[in-house]
């Protein structure tokens, strides 16, 4: 079970930075070996997220400190973009970056920024508002050139990892979703939207069967997940999750 969530989660995060495959070629580079000329390098970009949340022990991995959170994020950042030598893994910016109109933290404020937050990070008394906290935060400095979004999903779900939590996965039909809520935050701080959004894609990860892979292939096709926001909407069964917690999604186990 784990495997297959760690594939989704790790083929689904990829496909939100454009790294686009068929969910079968994925699968056969993830778990068969397949080659696809002209793209080793977005091979690599799946095999390498995917070895990073399928490895437990890692994912359940959470800072204790300021400094460490800086070592877990240069940690993850190279384990992720290794093949990509280009792209500066585990070495924080040196330039400023900017997405559309929206330009992220300086290079030379990203460390005290980040040190600066952990005591809010920490603060937090759920595993779901401190796995939401830390994925706008890396966000929302992009302390890296290249692969941010992949690393900011990494740190959402090692916290719910750590916690024995359902974690998050953002399938395609829900891109749109999840990338307005995110820039609409940066614009006007607004916390409510990212909250529901985040809580309803925890409640859509805890819904699907995560048993094998052709079962999870048909629970989220029927769910519409593979579709572009535009050809559908997620549509799933939301049931009452146990146990309370924020927006009621709280100890929601992971998948084993």
């Amino acid at each position: 079970m784990l495997h297959t969530f760690a594939f989704f989660e790790a083929y689904f995060s990829n496909f939100i930075e454009g790294t686009e495959f068929e969910v079968d070629d994925a699968y056969q580079v993830v778990f068969q070996g397949l080659q696809i000329a002209q793209r080793s390098q977005d091979r690599h970009d799946i095999l390498n997220t995917f070895r990073v949340v399928v490895d437990t022990p890692r994912m359940s991995h959470t800072p204790a400190t300021a400094d460490e959170l800086l070592v877990l994020l240069r940690e993850h950042h190279r384990s992720i973009l290794e093949h990509r030598p280009d792209k500066n893994p585990g070495q924080f910016k040196s330039v400023p970056n900017r997405a559309g109109s929206s330009r992220f933290v300086e290079p030379t404020l990203v460390e005290g920024t980040l040190k600066h937050a952990f005591d809010l990070y920490k603060a937090l008394p759920h595993a779901l508002a401190r796995a939401i906290f830390i994925q706008v935060l890396v966000s929302e400095v992009h302390p890296f050139d290249d692969g941010n979004g992949r690393l900011c999903r990494i740190m959402m779900n090692a916290e719910l990892a750590a916690a024995d939590e359902c974690r998050i996965i953002i399938p395609t039909v829900y891109r749109d979703d999840y990338m307005t809520v995110l820039k609409a935050f940066s614009q006007t701080s607004q916390t409510d939207p990212v909250v529901r959004m985040f809580s309803r894609a925890q409640a859509f990860s805890a819904s699907m069967d995560w048993s094998t892979y052709q079962a999870t292939k048909a629970s989220l096709t029927a769910a519409d997940a593979f579709k572009e926001s535009r050809e559908g909407k997620l549509h799933f069964v939301e049931r009452r999750l146990r146990d309370g917690g924020p927006e009621g999604i709280s100890r929601i186990r992971e998948p084993r």
